[in-house]
């Protein structure tokens, strides 16, 4: 009997393996989804490239005789991957988030019991801190956000899930939807009508002339750093009128 001619087989010798260009959009979809639930102080960019690395990585771990779709086997390992990496790079050093709640209520405590604005010095010496040492704390803290993420996950102190943790639970509040709140916004308005009144320029110029920091130093005459140190304070007494929201 004579033997069968061997033919080439007609499925390519790559096949089973994902291409991984034609899922470059999963990954750029599943960034901007967590982008939505974020500070805007994680850039988008950082997600996708750690998102590739999970892409890179799903497309060489993938079988395809387990019966699961790579884009689904895929969107878990994308997603992982950028929650690691949130995780790791913790865009907000807990002793800041630390520093910046001490110092949200000492403003509250002072505020109720001076029924008045305190200054920077009461702030201080609430805190049992010198002047130079609030204002050191007041720059680490740097607050850039009115509404942070953090202040709808669980205490990590109190035993609760990570922030990271939280983000990924789709269950979550997300600040967006508070911030696009009418009644929120209109407590927001009346809030900075009883900041001081430098503070209130601060705001002004930073977020309706939209300056940044070391033109909004030209126009008070300080340096940039004390821009930043009077921002984040602008915005940790705003805080403290707007706590029922968060």
């Amino acid at each position: 009997m004579s033997r069968r001619p061997a033919y080439p087989s007609a499925e390519p010798a790559n096949a089973g393996v994902p291409d991984i260009e034609r899922h470059i959009s999963l990954v750029k979809k599943i960034a901007y989804l967590l982008m939505s639930r974020l500070p805007a102080s994680v850039e988008l960019d950082d997600l996708v490239q750690v998102g590739l690395i999970g892409l890179i990585e799903a497309s060489r771990q993938f079988d395809a005789s387990q019966g699961v779709l790579f884009e689904t086997f895929a969107s878990q390992r994308v997603r992982g991957a950028m929650l690691d990496e949130l995780r790791r790079a913790d865009w907000l050093p807990r002793q800041a988030r630390k520093q910046a709640k001490q110092i949200e209520e000492a403003i509250s405590r002072l505020e109720q019991n001076l029924a008045r604005p305190p200054r920077e010095p009461e702030i201080a010496e609430a805190l049992g801190l010198s002047l130079d040492d609030y204002q050191d704390a007041l720059f680490d803290c740097k607050g850039h956000q009115l509404v942070y993420y953090e202040d709808f996950a669980v205490d990590e102190d109190q035993g609760g899930g990570s922030v990271v943790e939280s983000i990924a639970d789709v269950r979550q509040v997300d600040p967006i939807d508070i911030l696009n709140d009418s009644g929120f916004r209109h407590g927001l308005v009346e809030a900075i009508k009883t900041l001081p009144e430098r503070d209130q320029l601060v705001m002004s110029l930073y977020y309706e002339q939209e300056l940044n920091l070391k033109e909004i130093g030209e126009v008070l005459g300080v340096t940039e750093s004390r821009v930043c140190q009077l921002h984040s304070q602008a915005v940790a007494r705003l805080r403290t009128k707007l706590r029922d929201w968060f």
